[in-house]
């Protein structure tokens, strides 16, 4: 049996009732700008991450300082006069091995149960190309540029609340789709919030979409009534934060295995 990833995550957080927000690599780049977007924002800091040996063997540089590449970030709890809102950031730049992704959510959920952490949210993009490993099925005319899942009923009513329409049908991969499953197995709550990206291949690489990503912000503004998430400052710093995250993203990360299949680093 494949060894399992370990989670590390400094003993001092408080993640009980925590909103869990999930970003792996997405078309568009859309989840790392989310939570580049966040750990600003909310002035998260790093607290632990994930150890196994068919992560990658690099790590990701970033004002001079090395990050390991799937990474958990905290902040303090922010408050207003009916209650306070705390944020759990799990994310990744770079694609996760296939053969470890089922293991990888079973750790993450293990976590996120034990530690008695609140709603799990996967933060992802498709594209109508179906390059990504998402085929969008719904056969209604409506020109829907954001959608959503939700593993149980619970999870279901809290899109609803926020406005945000179901995916009628469809398959969904990657981490989104096997940390969604895996969910609805376990019975736990979580949504997946998905925006469609126009951020495809420009002369051959991927183009970042910080207006994909601040449709999620909208989004996540919905379900932390303390903290106000604002989109328009990452909609004027969109060039900003789309060359952050291509300097990040350096020439040599963008080597996958040939036990990746045909999946892209980014989706």
């Amino acid at each position: 049996m494949t060894e399992r990833p370990v989670v590390e995550v400094d003993d001092g957080i408080a993640p009980i009732g925590a909103l869990v927000v999930n970003c792996f690599p997405s078309v568009g780049f859309v989840s790392s700008i989310v939570a580049h977007y966040l750990i600003e924002k909310l002035e998260l800091r790093l607290v632990g991450g994930v150890n196994h040996p068919k992560l990658p063997p690099m790590c990701l540089v970033q004002d001079g300082k090395p990050l390991p590449p799937l990474r958990f970030y905290a902040g303090e709890p922010i408050c207003n006069l009916e209650r306070c809102d705390k944020v759990i950031l799990v994310v990744s730049e770079v694609q996760i091995d296939n053969q470890i992704k089922m293991g990888l959510a079973r750790s993450l959920m293990d976590w996120i149960k034990e530690s008695g952490s609140g709603i799990s949210i996967m933060i992802d993009s498709f594209a109508k190309n179906n390059k990504e490993g998402h085929t969008i099925l719904d056969d209604d005319d409506k020109d829907t540029t954001m959608l959503g899942i939700g593993s149980t009923d619970i999870a279901i009513k809290t899109l609803e609340e926020i406005g945000l329409p179901l995916l009628k049908h469809g398959i969904v991969g990657g981490m989104t789709g096997v940390m969604m499953g895996e969910s609805r197995r376990r019975g736990l709550d979580s949504l997946a919030i998905l925006a469609e990206s126009s951020g495809g291949p420009i002369e051959g690489q991927p183009f970042p979409d910080a207006r994909a990503a601040a449709r999620i912000i909208e989004c996540l503004d919905g379900l932390l009534p303390a903290i106000h998430l604002d989109p328009e400052p990452l909609l004027e710093e969109a060039q900003k934060i789309e060359n952050q995250i291509r300097d990040m993203m350096a020439v040599n990360l963008n080597q996958i295995s040939d036990d990746n299949g045909p999946e892209s680093m980014y989706g």
